[in-house]
């Protein structure tokens, strides 16, 4: 079993979606994907709405601190910000860490429509990024 943590500043929107895209690309009988934030702020109901639209089902995620798994061997730690790769902690294990920075869609300011399209937008890519590490890690 293959262990992937997805780290982000408040394990909110970004996180969550990367989450849920790696478990729905995933191969569920090998892989174990989790998410954390080094601080919580509850999971965004945007971000569980727009992935919905996709077919995708965060709404039964937590928002989680990434203290909750220093126990778990992860194979991969994936930050999904910044933030989080300035702050994401020793893991004790040889975990592979990879960083890509996407936008924080609830940043965006704007009419209810902009930022729903951000949402999609950020939403677009995270998918694009864990549909090609699933692929490239032979990990489906």
């Amino acid at each position: 079993m293959k262990n992937i943590l997805v780290l982000c500043t408040g394990n909110s929107c970004r996180s969550q979606m990367a989450h849920g895209y790696l478990a729905h690309f995933a191969n569920p009988d090998t892989v174990k994907i989790y998410s954390a934030g080094v601080e919580t702020h509850g999971v965004n109901p945007l971000a569980v709405a727009i992935m919905k639209e996709d077919g995708v089902d965060i709404s039964k995620h937590t928002s989680n601190n990434v203290d909750e798994y220093f126990d778990i061997p992860f194979d991969y730690v994936i930050t999904v910000c910044d933030h989080a790769k300035e702050r994401c902690p020793f893991f004790p294990t040889q975990a592979v860490k990879l960083h890509h920075n996407f936008p924080d869609p609830s940043k965006v300011k704007g009419s209810t429509m902009e930022v729903i399209e951000s949402f999609r937008e950020v939403r677009g890519m995270i998918k694009e990024y864990c549909h090609d590490f699933i692929i490239k890690n032979e990990l489906d």
